[in-house]
């Protein structure tokens, strides 16, 4: 019997994750770069990768049931409320992918089921 939850997804990212995905990229780049990488965020098409690949790719580790927000993430799973697709930025000079907005819903999903496909909007 295979007792995962299943996995709801919005058909796109909601408004409000576009500003998130500045706010961190800022730390990262000019604003001028932050800009232009939210606006073909936006344009982007949602695509689809495992939660495993997005983790290895990223490089980054797995928040734990401790952290309030991936515990906020894993009851919306549970109560069947579809999150959010990622925004995923590549970053070639440092060979990783760089999770503008979505890490603690990748941390939740992971945490039920690493295989999950994920929707996400890369560049």
């Amino acid at each position: 019997m295979d007792d995962k939850p299943k996995i709801q997804w919005l058909p796109e990212p909601e408004d409000k994750d576009y500003p998130s995905a500045q706010s961190y990229l800022s730390l990262l780049h000019t604003e001028t770069e932050t800009i232009g990488l939210v606006r073909k965020l936006k344009d982007a098409k949602v695509i689809q990768f495992k939660a495993k690949d997005i983790f290895r790719a990223s490089g980054l580790s797995l928040l734990g049931v401790s952290n309030s927000h991936v515990t906020k993430d894993q009851q919306k799973i549970k109560d069947g409320k579809s999150l959010s697709p990622l925004l995923l930025v590549r970053d070639p000079q440092n060979g990783k992918v760089v999770i503008a907005d979505g890490y603690h819903r990748l941390c939740a999903v992971y945490s039920f089921d690493e295989d999950q496909m994920i929707p996400c909007k890369i560049v």
